[in-house]
């Protein structure tokens, strides 16, 4: 095996006006347009211009840059210019300008024409897709884009977003087009971009040089153009990925890996010969003997033969390692609220167990991915709850101490993530539900802004709220599995369908590490355990340390939209989402405190009246929201919080049920109706003997700090709370 030497934090190679400087690990390839249609003969580009002897010849610098990037294992876009069938994306202009010149020479065929390698720019053509040596792999993004830039009509800025990229290496045809449009695009929106003068190409040579050098004129007026051998000289040096293995190659055991389940150590070890048939027995050894520390994790567990042969097909899909999809080979597990085609979802309520015949769409993805489904965890019935204690398949407990909660109501998926058992688990999560299990557990919980992610196939808590959420290792586990599985869905009435105006990156400068945050009040924090207050404290002299500036938010608004979710009409929505009449038939048949819970519901009678109000609350506070999360003197970009004010214990909870799970969402509960994303981080432990204040307690428990975002802020939530993560790491 070849020792691979690690990129380091910055990179730099000669270019115009001066050096370029990038952070690999916020640097992206991105490739445009290099198809059929432009590329080869017959199609739109020889029909509209002529020669393709300069475009033709980009394909092999390309590829050399497109190969460094893959060994680096760097992100990698790719761009497709092209229209619907029915050219309803075409703009007029677009479509007839050139066939109405008065001056034409020739009758040129227009986009939408029949040619020889099928109508002429039109998605799902032969034409339109990339050349053969460019092919798009798995774990590759591939935009189909509308018009000449990348950005217009498409969710390019968004993909970017979703992997923290703010540097661009360009490269692509035409020079004179989309190639110079986009990267100028790129500008705008604040990446710091360089163009490889070798691996780009246009019709006519002249226009070429003459983009290139506007490109850099005036000490980097858009940006930078560099050669591409100083490029690969430089990744060359860094990068050497171990020998990928071939089909005759035998799969190794885990002499390769180092049993941590993350993903990027899964497909560092897949690459070099793992195989996932070795992980799955593994992970069934981990889940058989922490049955004996808990066994309240799974209501549905898969078979281990039914994995095995998930694997062994997943070898005989995937026979090239240098190709596998990002999920490959990754066991996961998801809640029991998911639909999985020809298994029973309960919610952990035998008596409205049913046996679904389609899956959820989250969950297909997942497995277009090359992941490997484990089993269905355990739940606070319905899932309303946030205790964990609200189950008849029994109490999980915290993986870091049996006496004191999971948290709920993924209560049986978190421990299933931090006790190693499985890389990452897909839930819900309505009041808190991603987010408290994975603090209790010392794990992260990413909950995305509503409707990014499709809710389809699982069932409803509260249907308006409700949003599908991730607990994973840590954020970039989270986030990796966020950007596989966000995906419009236009069966889910609550799904994102438009994107909002998108904040500008900043890329350089002090301005790329400083960020503003805004923490509740004092009197707001007087619910905290003192303990927990503490160590609260110290996480907010991190976010400083980080280049954190702290600005003061109104906190009333926050406060009265997480009480309209328990305290107002909201929680009707539970009653709601049940059969009709069902609750009075059955109630004897739930758990005692979900029908006391719903009981109190019925005891409100809560009128439309109040409903409307509840709404126009709601709509009031949010567009407040969207106000304290603006650009602007005032704004912020994240608001921290402890995850929970304490953490109590299994005992505790069973002796108060209701009062003990209203604490625990006191910085939770207003995230999804304001329709925020957060995600729940590791900030430290806290000894046991510091939260009760009595020096014989024994063990250890996390602490937790969430970052709460705007709407649609998921791409730099995410990227603070990964800065927090690694900075804790450094200073422990």
């Amino acid at each position: 095996m070849v020792p691979m030497k690690s990129l380091p934090t910055l990179l730099t190679i000669d270019a115009k006006p001066y050096s370029f400087t990038f952070p690999p690990r916020h640097t992206a390839l991105l490739i445009i347009d290099m198809q059929r249609d432009f590329l080869l003969p017959n199609g739109f580009g020889e029909i509209q211009a002529g020669s393709l002897k300069a475009v033709q010849a980009s394909i092999g610098p390309t590829k050399k840059l497109l190969d460094a990037f893959r060994q680096a294992n760097l992100p990698i876009f790719h761009t497709r210019e092209g229209h619907k069938s029915d050219l309803s994306d075409c703009p007029s202009n677009k479509l007839i300008r050139q066939k109405g010149c008065p001056e034409k020479l020739q009758d040129i065929k227009v986009i939408g024409d029949k040619g020889k390698m099928g109508r002429l720019l039109v998605r799902g053509e032969f034409g339109h897709n990339l050349v053969d040596e460019l092919q798009a792999i798995p774990g590759e993004v591939v935009v189909d884009k509308p018009g000449r830039g990348a950005f217009f009509n498409t969710n390019l800025m968004e993909r970017l977003k979703a992997k923290a990229i703010t540097h661009l290496i360009i490269c692509g045809v035409t020079t004179e087009c989309c190639f110079d449009t986009t990267f100028r695009e790129a500008n705008d929106r604040g990446f710091e971009c360089c163009g490889i003068k070798d691996a780009t190409a246009g019709y006519k040579g002249e226009f070429k040089v003459s983009v290139l050098d506007m490109i850099h004129w005036s000490e980097g007026l858009f940006g930078f153009v560099a050669s591409l051998q100083p490029l690969l000289d430089t990744l060359e040096s860094f990068t050497r990925l171990p020998a990928l293995v071939s089909d005759n190659t035998p799969t190794q055991s885990t002499s390769t890996f180092d049993g941590v389940l993350s993903i990027p150590s899964f497909q560092t070890a897949y690459r070099t010969g793992l195989s996932p048939i070795t992980v799955i027995r593994m992970v069934f050894d981990r889940i058989e003997k922490y049955k004996k520390v808990d066994p309240a994790v799974w209501i549905h567990l898969e078979k281990e033969a039914s994995a095995l042969e998930r694997a062994k097909k997943l070898l005989s899909d995937w026979p090239d390692r240098s190709r596998l999809p990002p999920l490959f080979g990754v066991p996961f597990s998801v809640k029991d609220s998911f639909d999985i085609a020809g298994l029973p979802t309960t919610t952990a309520c035998p008596l409205l167990t049913r046996i679904p015949l389609k899956s959820a769409p989250a969950y297909g993805l997942l497995l277009e991915q090359g992941a490997i489904f484990i089993g269905k965890t355990n739940l606070d019935q319905l899932a309303t709850g946030l205790t964990g204690c609200r189950s008849p398949f029994g109490i999980p407990r915290s993986v870091l101490h049996h006496d004191y909660i999971s948290g709920g109501s993924s209560s049986g998926s978190s421990v299933s993530v931090g006790a190693g058992l499985v890389t990452f688990f897909l839930g819900t999560d309505t009041a808190g539900s991603g987010r408290i299990p994975a603090g209790f557990n010392g794990v992260v919980g990413y909950k995305p802004t509503r409707g990014l992610i499709s809710a389809q196939g699982v069932t409803p808590a509260c249907l308006s709220l409700d949003c599908v959420a991730i607990i994973a290792r840590n954020v970039s586990d989270a986030r990796t599995v966020w950007d596989l599985c966000a995906e419009h869905d236009e069966d889910d009435p609550y799904a994102k369908a438009t994107a909002p105006i998108q904040r500008h990156i900043n890329s350089t400068g002090p301005q790329a590490k400083a960020f503003y945050f805004g923490i509740p009040p004092l009197e707001a924090l007087a619910i905290c355990n003192p303990a927990y207050r503490r160590k609260f404290d110290k996480s907010v002299q991190s976010l400083h340390a980080m280049g954190g500036l702290l600005r003061p938010v109104d906190w009333s608004f926050f406060e009265k939209a997480g009480k309209l979710l328990y305290e107002g009409s909201f929680v009707s929505e539970r009653l709601a989402s049940l059969p009709d009449n069902w609750f009075e038939k059955n109630r004897e048949y739930l758990h005692p405190t979900i029908r006391e819970v719903f009981e109190n519901v019925i005891t409100r009678q809560s009128t439309a009246i109040q409903a409307y109000r509840d709404l126009q609350a709601k709509a009031l506070y949010t567009r407040k929201a969207e106000k304290t999360f603006a650009y602007g003197a005032s704004g912020i970009d994240v608001l921290v919080v402890p995850t929970t004010p304490t953490h109590w214990t299994v005992k505790e909870v069973l002796a108060d049920p209701i009062a003990t799970n209203s604490v625990l969402g006191e910085f939770s509960h207003f995230g999804n109706v304001l329709d925020l994303c957060a995600v729940a981080v590791p900030a430290s432990t806290c000894p046991v003997s510091e939260l009760l204040d009595k020096p014989d307690a024994e063990g250890v428990l996390p602490f937790s700090v969430t970052f709460i975002g705007g709407s649609r802020m998921d791409g730099e939530t995410l990227e603070i709370a990964r800065r927090f993560e690694e900075h804790i790491s450094q200073i422990a």
